[in-house]
């Protein structure tokens, strides 16, 4: 079992009242997490839940089966705590082929002089704005509990 100590950061970062929910134990986030992956669809390889959330701040589990595509954040930092699994997480400073897929996202094909990290649980990360990255999967999954933070 986690170590729920390791969520104290993320749980003061986000101590404001919220309309839903505000509170989530670690043993809630152990079930949500065991449950996200029971309801993944064959081939499905992310998923994304909520776990606390205040307004539009919010920070949820995502859940990788399979790694997704290189990707930048113009005007959001991402903070993010290793949950379970492990993976890489592959940043650089350009990203060839960039384009919005959605609002505040932009993917792209490649990440240019690319550096890797090794992600465990309990490991702790910060993108900044504007900071390519990319997600690989070590093993069966990795998944994190994180939020978006505005810098503008």
């Amino acid at each position: 079992m986690r170590n729920t100590l390791r969520l104290a950061p993320l749980a003061l970062l986000l101590a404001v009242p919220s309309f839903a929910q505000d509170f989530a134990s670690g043993s809630d986030i152990d079930a949500r997490v065991e449950a996200m992956g029971k309801a993944m669809k064959p081939g499905q390889g992310f998923a994304w839940e909520p776990v606390v959330r205040d307004g539009e701040r919010v920070a949820a589990l995502e859940y990788w089966k399979a790694p997704g595509r290189p990707a930048v954040h113009p005007e959001q930092a991402e903070y993010a705590i290793v949950i379970a699994g492990a993976g890489t997480l592959r940043t650089g400073k350009a990203m060839e082929g960039g384009r919005e897929t959605q609002p505040g996202l932009i993917e792209g094909d490649r990440i240019v002089d690319a550096v890797d990290r090794q992600l465990k649980p309990g490991d702790v990360l910060l993108i900044p704005a504007g900071v390519p990255h990319w997600f690989g999967i070590t093993g069966d999954r990795l998944v994190l509990l994180g939020t978006k933070i505005p810098v503008k």
